[in-house]
This record gives C-alpha cells, sequence and structure tokens, in this order.
C-alpha cells in the first residue's frame, strides 16, 4: 500500500494521540505536499509492477486512468476540507453526512485497510530479503511465516514506545524516492521495448483494466492526507487543495516512470513470478552490484513503512474509541502509553489473514496481490462514502460548499464516485466478498458501541429534523 511513516492516522479521530504524536502545528504548501506524497509512495510501488505485468501495456494505461480518478478524489477531499475543516478526513465527512453508524463504519473499514496492508507491507519486505536469501522464493510457508514473525518483532518494539525519529523516517523516505527515481530514469534510457506487450493476461481490455485500477489504487491510498490534520494547516483554503493536487501528479509520475523502467528492463513472464521487480531491472541494467543496491533500498525502505504503519495500526482504534465510536477497551494506554490493545489485535488479525492465505499456495507477489486488494477495497470504502457526502452537501448546502462553481463540483463528485465503484469491480468478486465480510463484521461491535452508550430515552417520540448539511464553519466554502 502505498504507506510510508508519517504519524498521522489517516481517517483517525479528533481524539488525543499515544507515544507524543501530537499534531503539527502549522503546516505549509511544502509540508503538506511531503506529507501527501510520502503517505502514497510507500513499500506498494516496490512490488506492483510484478503484479501489473500480466497486463502489459494496458496497465499503463491503468496507472494513467488511476491517476485522473485519483485528482478526481483530491478536488472532492479538498472541498470538504474547506467546507469542513476538522481533522480525521474521511471519517469526519462521512460521520457529518450520514451520522454516526457511517462515521464508524468507516472507522471500521479504514482499520480494516490499515492492518491489513501492514500484511502486504511485511510480505513486501520479506519478498525483497529472498533476493539474498532465495529459500524464501522457494518456501512459500516459511516467506509467510518470516512477515508474521517481522510484524511481531515489530509490535513488541512499538509496545515498548520505541518508534523511528524524524532522521530515520527522512532517511527511509530518500532512500525510496532516490530507488524509484534512479531506477526510472536509467531504465527509460536503457529501455528494451520489445519487452512490453498489449495485455498478456487473455482476458477483456474492459476486465483488464478493472484489474489494475483496484491494483494501482493501493499506490494512491494517502491522497486525503492533507485533509486529515485540517485544523493544522496554514490557510486551508489554498494549501490543502494545492497540496493534494501537486502530490498526487507527483506521485503519478514516479509510478509511471518506473513501472515502465521495469517492464522495459525485465521480460514481462519473468516479471509477473519476481519477489523484487525493481532489484531484477538493477541486475539487468547494472549487474549483480545493482540489484543488491537496489535491494537493501527497498527492504530499508519497506521496512521502515511497516514500523511507522505498526505504530498507526494501534492508534486509529485509539482515536476512534476516543470520539466513542469504538469499544472504550481500544482508548486505553500501556504504561509506556502505547495503546496497547489496539496493536495486539491487529497484529493477531494480521497474522490470521495471511495464514487464511497460505493454503492456497500462492508465491510472494501472489499473496501480495490477494491481501492488497482486500485492504483496497476496505480503503475505497470510505473513499466512495466521501464522494457521496460531497453529492449530499452540494444538495443539501449548496450555497456553503460550492457556491458559484456548482456545476463544476458536481461534476467532479459525480466522476470520482462513479471512478471508486468502477475500482470496487476491479477488485474481483473473490476479495470484494472477504472485504465485505470483514465490513459488515462490524456491526455488531457498533451494537455493543451503542450497548454501552445507549441512546437519549425519548430517541423514539422524537421528531425528525431536516437535512440542513453540517455545522456552517465561517471562513469556509467557495
Amino acid at each position: 500500500m502505498a504507506r510510508t511513516t508519517q504519524d498521522e492516522p489517516r481517517g483517525g479521530g479528533t481524539g488525543p494521540r499515544p507515544n507524543g504524536a501530537a499534531a503539527g502545528a502549522g503546516i505549509g504548501v511544502f509540508g503538506a505536499t511531503m506529507l501527501v506524497m510520502g503517505n502514497m509512495i510507500g513499500s506498494g510501488v516496490f512490488t506492483l509492477p510484478s503484479n501489473l505485468a500480466k497486463y502489459g501495456v494496458v496497465s499503463i494505461i491503468g496507472w494513467l486512468v488511476t491517476g485522473i480518478g485519483a485528482l478526481f478524489l483530491a478536488l472532492v477531499f479538498s472541498r470538504l476540507a474547506r467546507g469542513i475543516p476538522r481533522t480525521g478526513g474521511p471519517y469526519a465527512y462521512s460521520k457529518a453526512a450520514f451520522g454516526d453508524f457511517m462515521g464508524f463504519w468507516i472507522a471500521w473499514g479504514y482499520w480494516i485497510a490499515v492492518w491489513a496492508g501492514n500484511a502486504a507491507i511485511a510480505i513486501s519486505c520479506v519478498g525483497y530479503i529472498g533476493y539474498f536469501v532465495p529459500f524464501l522464493q522457494r518456501n512459500n510457508a516459511v516467506s509467510t511465516l518470516c512477515a508474521i514473525g517481522l510484524v511481531w518483532l515489530l509490535s513488541c518494539i512499538n509496545a515498548y514506545g520505541v518508534k523511528q525519529g524524524s532522521l530515520v523516517t527522512n532517511i527511509t523516505a530518500v532512500v525510496k524516492l532516490a530507488v524509484l527515481v534512479g531506477i526510472g530514469v536509467v531504465g527509460i534510457i536503457l529501455a528494451d521495448w520489445g519487452n512490453f506487450e498489449w495485455n498478456p493476461s487473455g482476458v477483456s481490455f474492459f476486465v483488464a483494466l478493472g484489474s489494475t485500477l483496484t491494483l494501482t489504487l493501493w499506490a494512491f491510498i494517502g491522497l486525503e492526507s492533507a485533509t486529515v490534520p485540517a485544523g493544522d494547516v496554514k490557510d486551508p483554503d489554498r494549501t490543502i487543495p494545492l497540496s493534494t493536487v501537486v502530490g498526487t501528479l507527483g506521485a503519478l509520475g514516479v509510478y509511471v516512470i518506473g513501472t515502465i523502467a521495469v517492464m522495459a528492463s525485465v521480460p514481462l513472464d519473468e516479471l509477473s513470478k519476481s519477489a523484487f521487480p525493481f532489484a531484477e531491472a538493477a541486475r539487468n541494467m547494472f549487474g549483480s552490484t545493482g540489484g543488491t543496491i537496489v535491494a537493501i533500498g527497498a527492504i530499508i525502505g519497506t521496512f521502515g513503512a511497516l514500523n511507522g504503519w505498526i505504530l498507526l495500526q494501534g492508534q486509529v482504534p485509539f482515536a476512534a474509541a476516543n470520539d466513542k465510536v469504538f469499544p472504550k477497551r481500544f482508548a486505553a494506554v500501556s504504561r509506556h502509553n502505547v495503546p496497547i490493545f489496539g496493536l495486539i489485535v491487529s497484529s493477531l488479525l494480521i497474522t490470521i489473514l495471511m495464514l487464511i492465505q497460505l493454503p492456497g499456495g500462492k508465491g510472494v507477489a501472489s499473496l501480495f496481490e490477494a491481501i492488497i486488494l482486500i485492504a483496497t477495497f476496505c480503503t475505497i470504502i470510505p473513499y466512495v462514502f466521501s464522494a457521496g457526502a460531497q453529492l449530499f452537501f452540494l444538495a443539501t448546502d449548496r450555497a456553503h460548499f460550492s457556491g458559484r462553481r456548482f456545476g463544476i463540483d458536481m461534476t467532479i463528485a459525480v466522476l470520482a464516485f462513479l471512478y471508486t465503484l468502477y475500482a470496487v469491480y476491479g477488485a474481483g468478486f473473490e476479495y470484494v466478498t472477504y472485504g465485505l465480510i470483514l465490513l459488515l463484521v462490524g456491526i455488531p461491535v457498533y451494537m455493543w458501541v451503542r450497548w454501552k452508550k445507549p441512546a437519549p430515552a425519548d430517541w423514539r417520540s422524537a421528531e425528525p429534523s431536516p437535512h440542513a448539511g453540517p455545522e456552517r464553519i465561517e471562513g469556509g466554502g467557495a
């Protein structure tokens, strides 16, 4: 997933943050842009070329279509952030538009996406370790157990409140960008265009494109990052739209160049089976030394991303519990000021998810694809409802949320909504089913929360209030 090591939980609530992860003050355009790009450019892109190889040139078209769809979503989030400048991003918007249950459901789905995505990051990291330990490439069970062990190792470290500092965060971010941009630029210069095929998968263009949309959307998750700490952004009316659009375009450029370079350097049939596509491409370009350097860089980047997001897998339910939409047990912290309950439960769920996938005999690349499709589906749902929230606010509070731009904003929201629906279709029946089951499991949890916090005694006799949109905030809107 487009994961990185930021301390801000995407879609978290407005509650306090453990581990001293206080919200930053006065984030400017550059800082917000780096937040967006940093949260998008993570472990996913290091492994995705292998999953996209079977779709050939269609996958490049998929990157471009996903980039356009991500821009529509970015503009939706920018407009919502202007109307509702509150911390929480998709969670805050869905709750404002559709009520407490939908706020809970979005937080629940986002939490699933975080821990399921962590499983994919661990698998990606172990895949690149396999470059140096070939046995991991040949034994799916051992590689899966190593990924599980990596998750628990970092869970134990984070349980004691030990997390990487800003220096390590910056170093891993620089390493990731250096590897991706370096391989991308050199790979295009040395490209063997004979490696490209239109659509080796044999499925129809429409099906192939839908599949690539869901896979590539994984790399754009995080595009809403600048909206999450909206209350701490300088001049949010200007900063959030600009940083979100620039950050999304920057990430798209890195992704397309990197994917083209890898596909041009490694035959597609070999690439589709590779657990370390960028290292494979570097080895073909520069020999074994180049492959070794890139593999080490990818391990550093994915390990750093996993460490940061293992921390967040406890913070996301912690924030939701402080907003009283998750069971209060998730709000408890240890003596090290760590949300230990959410951390452990998340790691247990990661373990179960990877063990469930193990009997299928999937290799590293196939296991990575299976898990990111589940995680992406669970993240698309908040995006679907965010686009729906924009449509709701345009219908119920047009003056505050659009003004003279009504036609443009309505068109963008509709296109973003349709794009997310197509991305859900692209996940495929099997993984939509898995994701939907995970989301529906949240209903009994919500019932438990409501039972512990019953509605007012007179709720049955209360007159329904008209939909007047969210509370107006001075200075917002167009």
